[in-house]
């Protein structure tokens, strides 16, 4: 721990990992024991051109902040608990679970359409083996293809083509006019102009009627939008899935169409929308323990991720589960897929709270029975 009062607190450097530790440190930060935000670089932020289930496991964005932590630079880390794998490091616990924020995912798309709406081959953009298999299981027309980057990002990715088009659009009937009006003013006597510029003398986008200039039409735009004009894409988009928390704590639920995805059919990673903070000190684990931890969110993680380590999923399967508890009980629906989405073994389970980490292994023992060890088997060999 320390040795002076300021509690320092690992995060990763995205907008989305800021916000969530600002979240624990506003929560957590006292006048007598303020929090410090430390900005760590993870491997998952370095390696940015491949895949996360690529990246070999689960923990690429967990192992260097933990390692802060161990090696007593800082005294506690923030994590996104879908991100962490099922070990830690050397001595470290998790040592508050705050209440979980909305655990399921969206289709993002520029006008809300929803997955129904979505035409025949459309192409959708996630980062996530679940999730394209739940894509493809869901509408196999589909065209799934790989995204990367932060929330805002993919987003920008989303926007970019039409975008772009349409500032080149108004760029060159801008300058068509400005040719235009300096030929009408004999400002180019030698027809330099009418040579250079003889198809742009009656510019198609001519009616094309804008009322603004290209500036105006720039400062008219959303942040997200001017974003989207100065991003490189790969493909062009139809829609995108991301999570729900992570849209919301981003600050963008709002800024973009979108539907959400039926949970019973798109059933979330293990821990999605959680949080964890993790640290090894006791006197700081007792700390945020205090301070942070939800009971029901821990046990219903703490039920997800028993049922993901006694399959062996990680990231190279795609599984999701997720759990709620009511009362003394813990229901829990898991699903595990093939990669292309033809085949799913899929459960739900009412578990008793008080034996809940004992049911969900058995829980998980029946679904590997039923076939959900022999998918990501399979999965794991691709």
């Amino acid at each position: 721990m320390s040795t002076d009062r300021t509690l320092r607190l690992a995060t990763r450097g995205s907008d989305l990992a800021m916000r969530q530790a600002a979240f624990v440190q506003e929560r957590v930060g006292t006048r007598r024991r303020p929090v410090e935000l430390v900005e760590i670089e993870t491997e998952g932020d370095r390696i940015q051109d491949e895949l996360i289930a690529d990246l070999g496991r689960i923990g690429a964005f967990v192992h260097a902040l933990d390692q802060e932590v161990v090696d007593g630079d800082c005294d506690a880390a923030v994590h996104s608990m879908k991100d962490m794998p099922t070990e830690f490091a050397e001595g470290m616990v998790v040592a508050a679970v705050p209440e979980r924020a909305a655990a399921g995912d969206l289709l993002v798309t520029k006008d809300g359409s929803s997955l129904d709406d979505l035409h025949e081959g459309a192409v959708v953009g996630t980062s996530s083996l679940r999730r394209t298999a739940q894509l493809l299981h869901a509408r196999p027309d589909l065209d799934v293809r790989p995204l990367r980057g932060n929330v805002d990002t993919r987003i920008e990715k989303l926007l970019a083509p039409e975008l772009q088009r349409e500032h080149e659009r108004r760029m060159d009937t801008e300058e068509a006019a400005e040719s235009k009006e300096m030929r009408e003013y004999n400002i180019d006597p030698e027809g330099v102009l009418d040579d250079e510029n003889e198809d742009l003398d009656e510019p198609d986008d001519a009616d094309d009627g804008f009322d603004e200039t290209v500036e105006e039409w720039f400062d008219g735009l959303s942040e997200l939008e001017r974003g989207a004009l100065g991003q490189e894409y790969d493909h062009e988009y139809d829609a995108l899935v991301l999570a729900e928390a992570g849209l919301e704590r981003s600050g963008l639920r709002h800024k973009i169409g979108t539907s959400r995805l039926p949970m019973d059919e798109f059933v979330p990673s293990p821990a999605q929308g959680a949080i964890a903070v993790t640290a090894r000190d006791e006197d700081t684990v007792s700390r945020l323990r205090q301070k942070l931890d939800h009971a029901p969110t821990r046990v219903a993680v703490t039920v997800e991720r028993t049922v993901l380590a006694e399959l062996g999923g990680g990231c190279v399967a795609p599984l999701g589960v997720h759990a709620t508890v009511q009362g003394d009980t813990v229901t829990v629906r898991a699903q595990v897929l093939s990669t292309d989405g033809t085949e799913v073994v899929a459960e739900s389970r009412d578990l008793p709270i008080e034996t809940h980490v004992v049911a969900a292994e058995s829980f998980a023992a029946d679904l590997a029975e039923r076939g959900a060890a022999d998918l990501i088997a399979a999965a794991a060999d691709e």
